[in-house]
């Protein structure tokens, strides 16, 4: 079963998400599905609300039986949806909801996170982002647990560098940020660090770039996602940030592979969404299947250490799921925005590729300690 907001701000990425998950399902059928059974994907809206996203959770569990819940892009759901599938004993792999606390001091024995934590993120553009442009900067933070998460990691490393900043929290689903831009010239800062996802981090570039602050300010944050990209404006594609996955990896013939089969299903370059996605549904059947059984706990048992094989993994090294906080060590990709270069979706040029461990530090760090039921 999974959980996302097929509606809101977050639609375009969730979408992606999905088709994903669609698309690993078809191939784990086509190899025999899983335990000799083929597997279903049932998709349900969370409309980007917390409640929605519960009861979604909860009719999926009771109703529909399912035997993995997935989702969701929005962090504060996915934290509920946690409390309800470690009540109902039932795996549960976050795709896309990054706040730290999911895998931190609100960890449960059967979450996993495939997406990164912010303080990956952060971690691997934050220094890229001083040293190139300076420590005063201007937050533009979404209210809610993502943003909040996004920020205090970033706070924490400015802070360590001697560094000042000021900034907004924003409500999600904002249209005018005429008042946040105006309140951030005013301040001045070296950098105005977006943390603004989905259509909220479209609608505040094109207002970033048309107020002319491009000229006055540098511009970054943890993340400029692939769909927010395409659907900015070409003036408003640029700034240092980081992609979680990115599709031209020339030297990694599986990405190639899936990147082709992902163009032939949907008509578009895969995007880090349609990693999550895949990988949530990839890594479930895998375990179950060697298992020999979709037991929540048994499962949560063996995919803590669980190694991603290349084909799921596609990228350098091979990510696994840390068993102290069962998050997944993958690579973040930091670089910057430009306008398409050859390739229309050549939006983005990687400058460095840290490794999950290097980025997300020791789980001592993370406040997680897992209970495990008796």
């Amino acid at each position: 079963g999974m959980v996302d907001p097929l509606t809101g701000v977050y639609a375009a990425i969730a979408q992606s998400e999905v088709e994903g998950a669609k698309h690993a399902v078809e191939q784990v059928n086509k190899k025999g599905g899983i335990l000799g059974r083929q597997a279903e994907l049932l998709v349900e809206d969370s409309a980007n609300n917390v409640g929605t996203g519960v009861q979604k959770t909860r009719k999926l569990i009771d109703r529909d039986q399912v035997n993995l819940i997935i989702g969701d892009v929005n962090s504060g759901i996915a934290l509920a949806m946690a409390g309800v599938t470690s009540e109902k004993k039932v795996l549960h792999l976050v795709s896309g909801g990054h706040t730290d606390v999911i895998t931190g001091t609100d960890c449960h024995w059967n979450v996993f996170r495939v997406c990164n934590t912010t303080t990956m993120d952060v971690n691997a553009i934050a220094d890229t982002l001083m040293d190139k442009f300076g420590k005063k900067w201007y937050f533009l933070t979404p209210d809610y647990a993502y943003g909040h998460s996004v920020q205090a990691a970033f706070v924490k490393k400015l802070k360590a560098a001697g560094g000042e900043y000021a900034g907004d929290l924003v409500p999600l689903g904002t249209a005018d940020y005429s008042a946040y831009l105006i309140k951030a010239k005013a301040y001045g800062p070296k950098v105005l660090i977006n943390v603004m996802g989905g259509g909220d981090q479209v609608n505040s570039l094109k207002q970033f770039v048309g107020f002319g602050l491009d000229k006055q300010m540098a511009v970054g944050g943890s993340l400029f996602e692939l769909e927010s990209l395409r659907a900015v404006p070409p003036e408003a594609r640029i700034g240092w940030w980081t992609v979680e996955w990115w599709w031209d990896q020339p030297d990694n013939p599986h990405v190639k592979t899936f990147v082709a089969d992902m163009k032939k299903a949907t008509g578009k370059t895969p995007t880090a969404r349609h990693w999550f996605g895949y990988v949530s549904v990839q890594t479930f059947a895998l375990l179950a299947n060697q298992e020999k059984t979709v037991d929540g706990l048994k499962l949560a048992h063996a995919m803590a250490g669980f190694k991603l094989p290349p084909e799921v993994a596609l990228q350098p090294g091979a990510p696994s799921y840390r068993a102290g906080d069962h998050e997944l060590m993958s690579s973040v990709f930091a670089g910057e925005a430009h306008n398409a270069k050859g390739d229309p979706d050549n939006m983005f040029t990687v400058g460095a590729i840290v490794p999950g461990e290097k980025a997300a530090g020791p789980v001592e760090e993370t406040g997680c300690k897992i209970t495990w039921p008796a």
